[in-house]
């Protein structure tokens, strides 16, 4: 097995160095490892204390951020790396300030995890949710450098806990020293496979939106659009999400309601065959500049093309719709709900816990076509007293989450 995971990883960065050549992500993937070690050499001396966090990619890094910024305050004398594996999330936080270095993860062979261990020199590393590159924890194993994950969650379909994976995947996956659970059943399908080095902690997330509400969530040009409106929400919608909106706008939007769109690809031609099927005023973000007050007060529409203000947008939400439950997934629902807000989203949802939780408590709704939406939309836009007591239900939920970062924090403390 051991012979076939290296002959895949060689496999996949040769077909990624081919796709570099028409694909941008590709590109960016193969570009950004080039010189790695000097980069990381150039940022950290021999006798740097160094602590290391992994992310997968921004989503990860955001369910992170929280333990890197506790880190970086209980430690100031230590340095924090932070690796990235995919372009999505390197590109956008490379001059993240939290960090002394930022890097791409190398391609997992033994030969790459033996030369990074010895420049980036990690007293432990710590892996975000999930990403498990087995030579790399082979290699910190075998050097008594300690490997944790926080945010952790798995499924019975993984590898780790079938019959033909015991033999290896699991007998990998022991050599990490703690997981830290989101929830029971992870702690359990852990436990199955021998694997006691358990803690439910909880999701770092929870902690990192707490923090929202206390920032300032004041934005002029919503201040102007939504005036005195109800206002919903659509946070990262793709054009299935937004076809469900179509017939609410055009027939069922009163004047008491506006909607924010904020599309996950910002792509114009995609935007504007949207709006061209919905027959409200409507303004972009990327034209407020030469917009008019007037007609942005009167305006019904507000599609929100840009990115790192989406946030500060939920705080003047009364309704949101995550989008995403009609392709691979939903995407993060709790910023959206951290101010108190019902949620609805669609039907690929339940390898997300928050939102299985959010269901369970009422705060949050699932649906799967257009007529179960149009019902659930009526409800919480007519009746004001289903709309605060599910909002009300979906912000306790956050607030009363555990401070998962804590629990790592006390850990980390006993270890280093």
């Amino acid at each position: 097995m051991q012979g076939f995971y290296n002959t895949s990883i060689k496999a996949y960065g040769m077909a990624l160095k081919l796709a570099s050549n028409f694909n941008e992500k590709a590109k960016l993937w193969v570009d950004g490892r080039k010189n790695w070690e000097e980069k990381i050499a150039s940022k950290i001396s021999e006798t740097d204390k160094v602590l290391w966090v992994h992310c997968s990619s921004l989503g990860e890094f955001e369910q992170g951020r929280p333990v890197i910024e506790a880190l970086k305050e209980k430690y100031p004398t230590h340095k924090i790396a932070v690796s990235f594996f995919s372009p999505s999330g390197y590109e956008i936080r490379k001059n993240y300030q939290g960090a002394d270095v930022i890097f791409y993860l190398p391609l997992d062979t033994k030969s790459n995890a033996e030369k990074l261990i010895k420049v980036l020199h990690p007293e432990i590393l710590i892996l975000v949710k999930y990403e498990y590159w087995f030579n790399l924890i082979t290699e910190l194993h075998q050097q008594n450098i300690p490997t944790i994950v926080v945010s952790s969650i798995f499924r019975e379909s993984q590898n780790f806990f079938k019959k033909h994976g015991k033999n290896w995947f699991a007998k990998k996956l022991s050599l990490i020293n703690h997981f830290f659970v989101q929830n029971q059943k992870s702690k359990d399908l852990l436990d199955s496979i021998q694997i006691t080095q358990n803690t439910i902690a909880g999701d770092t997330r929870f902690d990192r939106v707490k923090q929202i509400i206390h920032q300032d969530n004041q934005l002029d040009f919503m201040n102007d659009f939504k005036q005195n409106s109800k206002l919903i929400v659509v946070g990262s919608s793709w054009p299935k999400d937004e076809e469900l909106f179509v017939n609410l706008i055009n027939q069922k939007l009163t004047d008491d309601w506006k909607i924010v769109f904020a599309p996950h690809n910002l792509n114009d031609t995609e935007i504007n065959s949207f709006l061209s099927k919905i027959n409200q005023k409507a303004v972009k973000f990327s034209d407020l500049e030469k917009t008019s007050q007037q007609y942005l007060i009167d305006s019904k529409i507000f599609i929100l093309n840009t990115i790192g203000i989406l946030s500060k947008v939920y705080f003047y939400a009364d309704i949101t719709y995550i989008g995403g439950g009609f392709g691979a997934g939903i995407h993060n629902t709790l910023e959206a709900v951290t101010f108190g807000n019902p949620v609805v989203f669609g039907p690929k949802y339940k390898k997300f816990q928050e939102a299985v939780d959010l269901i369970e408590v009422d705060g949050g709704f699932s649906i799967a076509n257009q007529n179960e939406f149009d019902t659930i939309m009526n409800r919480l836009m007519n009746d004001e007293n289903f709309r605060k007591e599910s909002g009300k239900k979906a912000g306790d939920f956050v607030q009363n989450s555990p401070n998962a970062t804590k629990i790592i924090l006390e850990y980390l403390n006993d270890i280093l």
